[in-house]
């Protein structure tokens, strides 16, 4: 793919929208990754579930979401999605995001997220993003704070995830206090 097809580019990666094409790439890039997700996240790993994952990035308004691609190949590195985007004088998302077993590891999330902060505080013009990640989960920990997002706080039992309400911390980052790049 061509680098003017990416919403954003860094030196290794690219972020794109997800498509339905996707489908076949995605979900066996998931299924290889399961052991890399459990018990934190669960991407559709099969094409029912894609599609409707995908139609709802495509089409909700309050979602956007992004493939990271390796740029030498266009290969899918990971996801990135931002949620619950709201408009007016919230200006908005809670990010949630994978990578995929076989990028894991190498910085290219740290490279896509700060792609994705850079979008979402340029043309998407939001003011505030936020990660709720589950305390025992060091690697997505790791890359909230590496791009620059502060603690803010905790939530008992915010989400329900693999089938229990799970406690989480509130990362956050806001236009003003994010870094170029």
């Amino acid at each position: 793919m061509s680098a003017s097809r990416y919403l954003a580019t860094g030196p290794r990666v690219g972020l794109r929208h997800f498509t339905r094409a996707d489908g076949p790439e995605f979900t066996a890039r998931a299924r290889e990754s399961k052991d890399l997700h459990h018990p934190w996240l669960f991407p559709p790993d099969g094409v029912t579930a894609y599609a409707g994952y995908a139609g709802r990035l495509i089409e909700d308004p309050t979602k956007a979401g992004f493939l990271v691609c390796e740029t030498d190949d266009d290969s899918l590195a990971g996801f990135i999605n931002i949620n619950n985007i709201v408009g007016g004088g919230f200006l908005s998302g809670a990010l949630g995001y994978g990578a995929f077993a076989h990028a894991a590891g190498r910085g290219l999330m740290r490279e896509a997220l700060g792609l994705v902060v850079g979008h979402a505080f340029g043309p998407m013009r939001l003011h505030r993003l936020e990660i709720n990640v589950q305390p025992g989960n060091a690697a997505s920990i790791a890359l909230a704070r590496a791009c620059g997002f502060q603690l803010e706080g905790f939530s008992p039992k915010m989400l329900h995830v693999d089938g229990a309400w799970r406690d989480h911390q509130r990362w956050a980052l806001t236009a003003e206090h994010a870094t170029p790049g």
